[in-house]
């Protein structure tokens, strides 16, 4: 029973880190006579054989901390009711709408907005913030700011029956606003609800796309060069994880 239950978690262990375990068990020789391992033979094995198991070890792990994450938040008390109510909005967009996909999008969005806001301290209205900004005095707080914030922070949900879109109004002029628009899968953006923080002191407002008094289109070059350049961030914080592949004496 034992030895089944090895084998079984041994295949479910990476592929890498399998593969080393084998190598190590192939290196030890059971003494027939107390059922334990010689130590002679453990003292004496090849140390390329436990550079390889550390080097497999080591990618394992960073292998596991690469991938998604779930999800971890809290909507603000105040919010709650707020939420609620987007999610049906969301889930009224398309009869193929997961509701419970829709209430996890409203949720995430209104924690989101609630951690952007303590981060970047608006002050002010957004016209006067985004002076302090342009003058040094705040990192960030610009409206493409929050809305790539919210974007990125969004996609790590991963949806599968709603869709994230990057929409921007009087583009290249100084009323420029940019917001993140949800539609159901497939659905055209003129159709979706637009979530703004920006024009709002950092509180999230959320309407559909054609009832807004500004006239909002979809910038789909633009969203996916957000989405690349995070992308890339990501992967050049990787290759700077650097593992020992030689064990000295």
């Amino acid at each position: 029973m034992e030895a089944e239950a090895g084998a079984s978690r041994l295949r479910t262990t990476p592929r890498s880190l399998r593969f080393a375990l084998q190598k190590l068990r192939g290196s030890f020789v059971d003494d027939t006579h107390n059922g334990r391992c010689y130590l002679e033979q453990i003292l004496s094995m090849d140390t390329r054989i436990v550079a390889r198991i550390l080097a497999a070890v080591a990618i394992s792990i960073t292998a596991v901390a690469a991938e998604p994450q779930p999800a971890r938040f809290d909507v603000p008390m105040r919010d709650s009711a707020k939420a609620e109510e987007l999610a049906k909005q969301f889930a009224a967009l398309s009869p193929r709408v997961d509701p419970s996909e829709a209430k996890l999008l409203a949720d995430y969005a209104y924690a989101t907005v609630a951690q952007l806001r303590q981060e970047y301290r608006m002050f002010g209205t957004p016209i006067f913030n985004n002076f302090l900004v342009y003058h040094g005095l705040k990192k960030r707080g610009y409206c493409y700011q929050w809305t790539e914030d919210l974007l990125l922070a969004l996609d790590t949900l991963k949806l599968k029956t709603l869709e994230l879109h990057w929409g921007e109004a009087h583009a290249g002029t100084w009323m420029e606003n940019n917001c993140v628009v949800v539609t159901a899968k497939t659905q055209p953006f003129d159709r979706g609800m637009i979530l703004d923080c920006w024009r709002h002191f950092g509180h999230l407002r959320w309407n559909l796309v054609p009832s807004d008094e500004d006239r909002y289109y979809e910038n789909r070059k633009y969203a996916e060069m957000v989405r690349t350049r995070a992308a890339s961030k990501a992967r050049q914080g990787n290759d700077h994880v650097a593992f020992q592949t030689r064990v000295t004496r």
